[in-house]
């Protein structure tokens, strides 16, 4: 199952952008972080693959959602323009964006390559 994150529980389990101007990981595990909206098709396209994939990588990632529609801040804080976007953020260095409904093998080689998970 999906985390669904607010900007309360962002700010605790991500980064804390209203504490730290520079970016600080909070979190135990790398994270991805779907940005999505209900009414999307490619969206829900992605959940299902986002699913599948929390499972096979269960306790090496946490995998997140949030709703555009009701957390508008955090998608304001991330420039998101459209969606999907997906988040990949490593416990060290930077997160990096991805934008679009991406196939199954093109996650799980960011998960390689960008979380450093195999």
């Amino acid at each position: 199952m999906l985390e669904g994150l607010t900007k309360e529980s962002f700010l605790e389990k991500v980064f804390n952008f209203e504490e730290n101007k520079q970016w600080k990981f909070e979190g135990e595990l790398p994270c991805i972080i779907d940005f999505y909206a209900d009414w999307c098709g490619p969206c829900k396209m992605v959940e299902p693959v986002l699913e599948e994939l929390a499972e096979e990588y269960e306790g090496r990632i946490n995998i997140y959602r949030i709703d555009t529609a009701s957390e508008q801040e955090l998608a304001a804080a991330f420039g998101i323009r459209s969606i999907p976007s997906i988040l990949f953020v490593p416990k060290d260095g930077k997160p990096q964006m991805a934008v679009g409904a991406l196939p199954k093998d093109a996650i799980e080689d960011t998960i390689k390559s960008v979380l450093h998970i195999e």
